[in-house]
Order: structure tokens, then sequence, then C-alpha cells
């Protein structure tokens, strides 16, 4: 009986070893987070400052993977693919529920082939120029676009993007004629902004303030209703003359479809846990962003108000899908 005993308690131990390593694997299988847009975007440089915090708050080793095109969808179609096990994640903006307004076919369905987690903030946009350009107001602007209707360009990230949309607003309520010149992500726009290829371009503010700190680029307005608090000595361009331009860039945390519930929960409270974290709200701080994570069932709310909204908005300015 003895022998036995100790038999079977050297097979549990055993048995516990092999488990062991599996379960470690398990605990260090990397989040990732997929982004659909390129390095040096509002939201890359956003979830890269969260990026340290989330991984603490998660428990596990935390992933970017940057897969920008067709505004976002090619990124957000390698998401809905993804397995639902909570180990595949994305970070969505505004472009997510514009898409479908844009395009003529999508290969996913924006509300249906995703599980909303949590709307987290947002970021202010900029009406930025080049420096050439002899406009340091809206006032100075308009009249300088004005002087040779569609002789300028204005930039964007891609064709149907909400800074697309955000320059076309602008734009429309300025009465300017000005070419729309798509780019394959914010970082060749910002390139040709500050090499002068383009005279203009809305951004998120967070990717452009070390260009407007270095002179390489002005701000011409704050895009938003209120100034923002990184940046509160930039006018809004609703104060200067366009009282009806309000445009802001929010972000959200998505999963797959049929994400199961205790995920949602785990990834959701790793996210508020990141965001509450003195380092981190400190980078939100200086990057202007307003920071107020959502509920899950807030956010799934939120989806379905905003690509409301966003399509009255594209029928508004007259964009065609393409």
């Amino acid at each position: 009986m003895i022998r036995f005993a100790r038999r079977r308690t050297a097979l549990t131990l055993l048995a516990l070893a092999c488990a062991l390593p599996a379960t470690f694997a398990s605990a260090q299988t990397p989040m990732k987070v997929i982004l659909p847009v390129g390095p040096g975007s509002g939201v890359d440089t956003i979830v890269r400052a969260i990026q340290p915090a989330l991984a603490k708050a998660l428990g596990q080793p935390v992933v970017i993977e940057n897969i920008a095109g067709a505004g976002g969808i090619t990124g957000t179609a390698a998401l809905v693919k993804a397995a639902p096990d909570g180990n595949t994640i994305g970070v969505v903006s505004n472009n997510h529920v514009i898409n479908p307004h844009v395009f003529k076919s999508m290969p996913f369905d924006a509300i249906a082939d995703i599980t909303p987690i949590s709307v987290l903030g947002a970021t202010p946009f900029v009406l930025v120029v080049n420096p050439k350009v002899p406009a340091s107001n809206v006032r100075q602007l308009i009249d300088f676009l004005k002087a040779k209707p569609g002789a300028y360009n204005y930039a964007s990230s891609g064709n149907g993007t909400i800074i697309h949309l955000a320059g076309a607003m602008f734009a429309d309520q300025a009465g300017v004629d000005v070419k729309h010149i798509p780019y394959k992500g914010v970082g060749p726009m910002v390139t040709d902004l500050i090499g002068g290829q383009v005279e203009m371009g809305v951004v998120a503010l967070p990717a452009v303030q070390g260009h407007l700190k270095s002179g390489a680029l002005r701000a011409i307005g704050v895009c938003s209703k209120s100034r923002a608090a990184a940046a509160p000595e930039i006018p809004t361009i609703a104060e200067q003359g366009l009282p009806e331009y309000d445009v802001a860039g929010w972000f959200a945390v998505v999963g797959p479809a049929r994400l199961g519930a205790e995920q949602v929960k785990r990834i959701h409270a790793a996210f508020s846990a990141a965001l509450a974290m003195p380092e981190v709200k400190d980078a939100m701080d200086k990057q202007g962003n307003a920071i107020s994570p959502t509920t899950p069932e807030a956010a799934a709310q939120f989806f379905r108000s905003e690509l409301a909204r966003y399509g009255a908005l594209v029928k508004k300015v007259g964009l065609k899908p393409e």
C-alpha cells in the first residue's frame, strides 16, 4: 500500500510537472494589438505610449502590429479573422464606421464582425500647413486658397478616412476649391507636408507635435470645438470664423466577433488599469488626449450611433462610394 501510494504520488507530481510548462507558455503568449494604421499616426502614437503599462496590467507581453491600407480595412480584416481567444485585439478609430459609407463593398461587417470592448477616449486634430504657405490663421488660409482656385492640395491618410473627411469638411465650410491628395498612411502624408509637395492637411495632434515645435509645420487651428490642453495656444477653427466645424478622433478597443465575456472583462480591466497608471496619464496629457474608457455595452451603442452619424456626414460633404 505504501509502495502504491508513493507510485501514485510520483505520477501526480510528474503530471503536474508536465502541465506547468504549458501553463507558463500560455500565460506568456503575447497579446497582439493590431493597428489598422501606419507607424506615426495618432492612434499608433497613443497605443505605443500605453503598451508597457498594458503588458504589466495583462501579465503578458504586448506586441503591436501595424497593418495599414484601404483606410483601415486591411488591418481590421486581419482582426476579424483572428481566433476569439483573447490574444488578438485591435484599436480602431472613426474610420471604422466611416468606411461602410465610402466603400461600395466591405470584406466584413463593421458592427457584426467585432466585439466592442471600450471606447478609450479622443485625440484632437489640427489643420496644418507647410511653412511656405503665407497663412497663420483660418482667414489668411481661406484668402490664399481663394486667390487661385484648384491650384492647391490638401493631404489625407487615404480615401474616405476621417482625415480625408475632415479636410473635405473644411473645404466645404470655407467655400474653397482645393484638391484632395490621398496617401497610404499618416507617415508619408506628413513627410510630403513637410517637404512642400502638398500645402495643407488635417492630422492628429500627437503625430505632429514635434514638427510644430520645430517649425517644420505650422498649425492653423484645432479641429474640435475646444482648444487642446496639450497646445492651448492654438485657437480652434470654430472660433476663427467656421463655427460649425468640429472633428475629433476617437479610438476604441475591439476584438473579433464572439469574443467571450470573460476575455472582454479581462481586457477591459487591463486597459482601464493601464490608463490609470501615472506614467500613462502623463503621456496622454502631454499628447492632449481626453481619456474616459467606456463599458463594453456603452461602446457597442457608440459604434451604432457613430455609424449613423458619419453616414449623414458623408452625404452632406458629397463623398461618393468608391
